[in-house]
């Protein structure tokens, strides 16, 4: 989750939809005001994005950095599937990535060199039919799709309703810091469609100043 300076591009949908959050949404109409000349945006291929997230699930961001440092000194600052895959289990093993993690590294470089997954056609598939080409791949969840469908590809209207910074927001901005249910999560985001990933995206932004 990263904000970015005005000189990178801002999505297209993005000044339309935060005129509408604005109008709809009394505590996103205190929020966004706060993140001007700010907005969604990413540098990184498809495949270093899925990898990025693989080796950073489940641990700190401290470790994660390092596990991240030691995968691109094997095979590049951008790494490619190609790349990955000149090494073996014992290699990765070596530059500390768990077993499991290992394998998920490898089965995405596999999904990607031979083609079971093709990136160019994503731009005309829905949502949902990207997260589930995704989640065929070992080590990806639906939350991991979905932070792919925000931070990559750009989609508009994604709600990551397991997503625990997401559900901290919701819980500090609407509920006075009570625990919130999916149920109240969905019904918090109602009225950010077809716009909940901008929403989303700020509310992430607002945890900077109340984490």
């Amino acid at each position: 989750m990263s904000s970015v300076a005005p000189a990178a591009v801002k999505p297209e949908y993005w000044d339309e939809a935060v005129t509408y959050l604005i109008k709809k949404d009394r505590i996103l109409r205190k929020i966004i005001p706060a993140y001007p000349n700010l907005w969604l945006a990413t540098n990184k291929t498809a495949f270093v994005t899925l990898a990025r997230a693989i080796i950073g699930q489940q641990i700190a961001t401290k470790t994660a950095d390092q596990l991240w440092k030691n995968f691109t000194q094997l095979c590049g600052h951008r790494p490619s599937p190609a790349a990955v895959l000149e090494y073996n289990e014992a290699q990765w093993r070596g530059a500390g990535l768990s077993k499991r993690k290992t394998e998920y590294i490898l089965d995405l470089a596999n999904h990607f060199n031979e083609r079971k997954v093709n990136p160019l056609k994503w731009s005309k598939m829905d949502d949902e039919d990207i997260i589930t080409e995704l989640c065929a791949i070992r080590g990806i969840s639906r939350w991991t799709a979905e932070m792919f469908l925000i931070f990559n590809l750009h989609r508009p209207d994604i709600l990551p309703i397991d997503d625990p910074g997401l559900l901290k927001a919701i819980s500090e901005h609407y509920f006075s810091g009570e625990p919130v249910s999916r149920y109240e999560v969905r019904e918090v985001a109602q009225s950010w469609q077809p716009w909940r990933t901008v929403a989303t995206w700020y509310l992430w932004r607002s945890l900077e100043k109340v984490a």
